[in-house]
């Protein structure tokens, strides 16, 4: 493995590189008296350019954030790249073979180069091929997800044509040779010799956070095709799958400034992302997301603080579970907070778009769930929690989840909304994550049930809910709101379902009905339905055209006021019984203990009142 670069290699790459072509290709520089040159600083928001450069001193300053440094400083905070990358990447822009401490020229670097240069020719290739007719059956694919050219220039999307050499021809007469074609994984080699490794496909070059193309990633356009749907570059010296993220070229700059990242699990999910205005998308290639990717953002994020988002989008099916759960394994790496997010009757970011727009798509990523929240729903889904087996055997299973979530404050927060999730004491709770986190629960699988072990959710409807006095309130509650929530009191409405709901399917419906905007307006419940997560969108359906039990309406508005004030008075029952615990535990006179009291009381008064109130 090669050592340090020479240092006489470092002065000289730094001597022949103007520092103004550098910065100039991402700041607009402008004359400023003699020798200098100005421009708006790119490292903080300003009106007025206080961002000068010096090409002779090798030099930059902002006046008005202090940032200063040579050409190497800049491109490690503008591409966040190590020292060493940034003196290989000018040195190749130069043209100018690096030496390293343990003797002679580096041959993996001087051949990375030759690499890049083949890529960036290659994408140069597929890209022109766009335009040609051959590649009407590519323009209709990207025309029917949303996508016109000034789109697929954007980013760089191109047409390998079908013949077996079309690409090889255009590059050997460029002067590329066949061991760096091969070795850049743009041809494959066969009987007679090599060919075009993409034939017949749309092409999406995929880029390395300085924007220099790494390899592509392609996918199938005709029946006749007997190869893989999507196909990738192989790996290479510099195109490590593992490693790198479509669309992180893009992304990245506001990915650094806004400390925020989301993950989408395809090429035209991060086109329509980024079109629909969430420019800090990004997906992996070919692979699953794993423990180099966090690495790679969390030097773009600056991941130092817990200020950070990393949204995750998964498809709502087992797949798509199984997916979220892996991630969430490797999640606890990020110092950011975790979410998911998942798109209504399982739409994709580039299907959601197409079929509603823009909006939607932001409005997706807006809708995300804490991703522990998420993963314990996914652990409890499945048990009976009207029963007491049901709920312990939910609690074994999601523990563990809690247990293992290193912030001090965020660990207690989700014992206490594990409890609610389940109806059980909070104590008891507390003690089993405990356990868990000392590795003393049982084996999460070995408590699920069947069918969460097979990885699918049965489809839950009103006649397979447990036949129990708690799930009837939250079952007939829900379908007076949905039916007749036009007529109810908005804050007695909004009052009952923001308190979690013992029963998996009837929370998620919970859910949907408290994130109504205006329950007050036309078609609001059917909009409310269409939102639940799978698999209770139905159940939700159900709820909304389902029998109420009432002879009139009136009566129905009545009977469903009843059941509003009914869940008010539960859950506050609930909190009471949870500090009621609480509360033998602190001194009376500390000032937990004055707090507990104060609240006990409120809560009395609470319940007074809506007593009254019936």
């Amino acid at each position: 493995m090669a050592g340090r670069i020479r240092q006489a290699d470092v002065d000289e790459v730094k001597a022949r590189t103007n520092i103004a072509d550098i910065i100039g290709e991402r700041v607009a520089l402008k004359p400023a008296g003699v020798g200098a040159l100005k421009g708006l600083c790119p490292f903080h928001d300003e009106r007025s350019p206080s961002f000068n450069v010096r090409p002779q001193a090798g030099f930059y300053h902002c006046f008005g954030c202090g940032e200063s440094g040579d050409v190497y400083s800049f491109l490690r905070a503008m591409d966040h790249m190590t020292f060493t990358e940034a003196v290989e990447r000018l040195a190749g822009r130069i043209g100018y073979s690096l030496h390293y401490e343990d003797g002679g020229a580096a041959p993996e670097t001087a051949g990375r180069s030759r690499l890049y240069a083949a890529n960036a020719a290659a994408a140069d290739f597929f890209r022109a091929q766009l335009a040609t007719p051959e590649a009407e059956t590519a323009r209709r694919f990207l025309g029917e997800r949303g996508f016109d050219a000034g789109a697929a220039a954007h980013f760089g999307v191109g047409y390998a044509p079908r013949g077996w050499s079309g690409m090889l021809n255009a590059l050997r007469a460029e002067g590329y040779p066949e061991d760096v074609l091969s070795a850049a994984g743009l041809v494959s080699q066969g009987q007679r010799g090599v060919y075009d490794r993409f034939r017949g496909r749309v092409v999406w070059p995929i880029r390395d956070v300085t924007g220099q193309v790494l390899g592509f990633g392609a996918r199938r356009l005709y029946d006749d095709d007997n190869g893989p749907k999507y196909l990738n570059t192989p790996e290479t010296t510099i195109y490590k799958k593992a490693q790198v993220l479509y669309g992180l070229d893009l992304a990245k700059r506001t990915v650094s400034r806004e400390h925020r990242v989301v993950v989408v699990e395809g090429y035209t999910d991060v086109m329509a992302c980024h079109l629909a205005g969430v420019t800090t998308a990004i997906a992996t290639c070919g692979t699953a997301f794993g423990s180099d990717h966090i690495s790679v953002l969390r030097r773009v994020m600056g991941d130092d603080s817990a200020a950070g988002e990393v949204v995750f989008t998964f498809d709502p099916d087992a797949a798509g579970q199984k997916a979220a759960l892996r991630a969430f394994a490797d999640a606890k790496r990020f110092n950011a907070q975790t979410y998911v997010a998942t798109g209504p009757e399982g739409l994709d970011p580039c299907d959601l778009r197409l079929q509603r727009g823009d909006g939607a798509v932001r409005a997706l990523v807006e809708a995300k769930v804490p991703m522990v929240e998420f993963v314990l729903d996914q652990r409890i889904s499945g048990f009976d929690l009207a029963s007491v087996e049901g709920r312990v055997g939910a609690l074994r299973s999601a523990a563990p989840v809690v247990g293992e979530l290193r912030d001090p404050l965020l660990q207690p927060e989700y014992v206490r909304v594990l409890a609610r999730r389940l109806g059980m004491d909070t104590e008891d709770v507390r003690r089993e994550v405990e356990r868990a986190a000392r590795g003393g629960s049982r084996t999460p699988d070995a408590t699920k049930p069947a069918e969460a072990l097979s990885g699918e959710t049965a489809r839950v409807t009103i006649a397979s809910l447990p036949r129990s006095a708690e799930v009837a309130l939250e079952r007939d509650a829900l379908m007076g709101f949905l039916q007749f929530g036009h007529r109810l009191d908005t804050d007695l409405v909004s009052r009952a379902v923001g308190f979690p709901f013992r029963h998996q399917a009837l929370d998620a419906v919970r859910q949907a009905i408290a994130s109504a905007p205006d329950r007050q307006r036309v078609g609001w419940a059917m909009e409310a339905v269409t939102s639940i997560r799978e698999p209770y969108r139905s159940l939700g359906g159900e709820l909304l055209a389902a029998d109420f039990p009432a002879l009139t309406d009136d009566a129905a508005v009545s009977s469903t006021t009843d059941l509003a004030r009914h869940l008010i008075r539960r859950a506050l029952e609930t909190e009471k019984s949870e500090l009621l615990g609480a509360i033998q535990r602190v001194p009376p006179d500390s000032t937990d203990g004055r707090s507990i009291r104060i609240r006990l009381r409120e809560i009395d008064r609470e319940r007074a009142r809506i007593t009254d109130e019936a």
